[in-house]
């Protein structure tokens, strides 16, 4: 891939080529940044809401304008990676990623700090898809890559499960600002260690990067969500409601448009023509839409209901990182006995019957029958389920692709979870009956979310099972 830039083979040439391992790490590492700060506000919330005057309404956009700017602007950091080099996009998005951190935990007002998640979402999305290019060039394919793909899919899991629990000690031991203001200093020895031990790669010649199409699908799903959010106090028949829902859609379809008709696709429409892109990548919305919104709730259930502490709502969901994180170094050791597909659709099983165990919860629940088995099978079931789509949709795909392709899995997955808290948060609020709820309306509206999300990960198994391809590859090896 490098020899296309004569003058990037000289700079690099002379470089000792780092240890895999190494590499591997400095990848997870960047996953593991932009992951955890999904969840890690999640803890956070009632002390942001304090000090900052948020609504209700505001707390989901602390969540959301992080998860939308990550989901939109995903493809085209993963387009950036191929064309104009992994190595400097992961070095591009880490720091607008940390600089965004330093002006989150400064904030004064609510409206800076969704901005800085904003910022924060668009560098993650400049950043991650980079974080599994870089290694799965580092990485032969066949079993090893297989490996380091999980290690990288348990560490993102862990991230986001690690989430309440770094979030809670945080909150109990400082303030809700170094919830954000952590992601510097670590940020910053994540940065030196990539200058010095990433070599550079990209696929394909320079060409101009669709923003257009960044601009249109970033714009089509904030909008479309925020018409989701108003359904919550103006009703799903309400003009305020209408107008955002018909105009998100709307900017999708300009979207798709464009990217049928633009010399340089930001998502060239072909690949989703591929059955294991097009299938793992529907696959990955959809129970994305679910898993997303767990960590969300729970640390709500655990706060607002219960009445723990952000440190104990964080301890309480230890046993769910650590299952996420067996369950994505348990799937490679599946794959091979009984193949991929079937992998992925155990795990959303496994998920749904943690989501359907949770949706049995009591507003007096005790801490192991109401967070800590039904978290751990969701959690487990949703680690098992990520490593095989991922490893489907990659080995569908050319090589020169890889950045796009790894962009858009992501893509698809925090797309699906952002709609899909949008959508949970207004149910939830209907059942409950909105601001002042008590307890018991909150626990009857918490219930709810975990039922719907139970029966959309079923109906998603049946999806997978039917569409996904077997996956051969990963069962005989790569193909000559």
């Amino acid at each position: 891939m490098l020899e296309a830039s004569g003058t990037t083979t000289a700079r690099i040439s002379p470089r000792r080529t780092p240890p895999t391992w190494l590499v591997v790490a400095l990848a997870c590492a960047g996953q593991f940044l932009v992951v955890l700060d999904v969840s890690v506000v999640n803890v956070a919330l009632p002390s942001m809401r304090a000090d900052l005057g948020l609504s209700a309404q505001g707390l989901q956009w602390v969540v959301n304008a992080y998860a939308i700017a990550f989901a939109g602007f995903m493809l085209l950091g993963g387009r950036a990676g191929d064309l104009y080099g992994r190595k400097r996009m992961f070095l591009v998005g880490l720091g607008l990623f940390t600089l965004a951190s330093l002006g989150g935990g400064l904030a004064q007002e609510g409206w800076q700090l969704l901005a800085a998640r904003a910022v924060q979402g668009l560098g993650a999305a400049v950043l991650a898809p980079s974080t599994l290019t870089i290694l799965t060039a580092a990485v032969p394919e066949g079993a090893a890559r297989a490996r380091a793909i999980a290690t990288w899919t348990a560490v993102g899991a862990g991230g986001g499960a690690a989430g309440g629990l770094v979030g809670g000690v945080l909150v109990d031991g400082l303030s809700w600002r170094w919830v954000l203001l952590i992601n510097v200093p670590v940020g910053a020895v994540v940065l030196a260690g990539a200058v010095l031990w990433l070599t550079e790669s990209r696929a394909g010649e320079r060409r101009r990067l669709d923003l257009p199409g960044a601009l249109l699908v970033t714009a089509g799903l904030a909008t479309l969500a925020y018409g989701i959010s108003q359904t919550e106090s103006e009703g799903w028949a309400a003009t305020a409601t209408l107008v955002p829902l018909f105009a998100g859609l709307a900017l999708l379809a300009l979207f798709l448009l464009v990217e049928a008709r633009t010399a340089a696709p930001l998502m060239p429409l072909g690949l989703l023509r591929l059955r294991s892109v097009a299938s793992a990548n529907v696959a990955m919305l959809v129970s994305g839409s679910s898993m997303f919104a767990m960590w969300f709730f729970m640390t709500l259930y655990a706060q607002n209901v219960l009445g723990y502490s952000p440190l104990e709502a964080g301890l309480a969901l230890v046993p769910s990182s650590l299952a996420v994180v067996l369950g994505s170094k348990a799937a490679p050791r599946f794959m091979p006995v009984i193949g991929a597909r079937n992998v992925a659709v155990l795990g959303t099983l496994v998920a749904a019957v943690g989501f359907g165990w949770q949706s049995t919860m009591t507003a007096d629940g005790g801490y192991v029958t109401a967070i800590m088995i039904p978290g751990v099978l969701m959690m487990l079931g949703a680690g098992l389920a990520a490593t095989p789509l991922a490893s489907l949709a990659i080995s569908g795909a050319a090589a020169g692709d890889a950045g796009l392709v790894s962009g858009l899995i992501n893509t698809s997955r925090t797309m699906g979870g952002s709609l899909g808290l949008a959508v949970m948060s207004t149910i939830a609020a209907a059942r409950a009956g909105g601001e002042g709820a008590g307890p018991e309306e909150l626990t009857d509206g918490y219930a709810l979310v975990f039922r719907t999300a139970a029966a959309v990960l079923v109906a998603g198994a049946v999806l997978m099972r039917v569409w996904l391809p077997a996956g051969e590859r990963t069962k005989r090896g790569p193909r000559g």
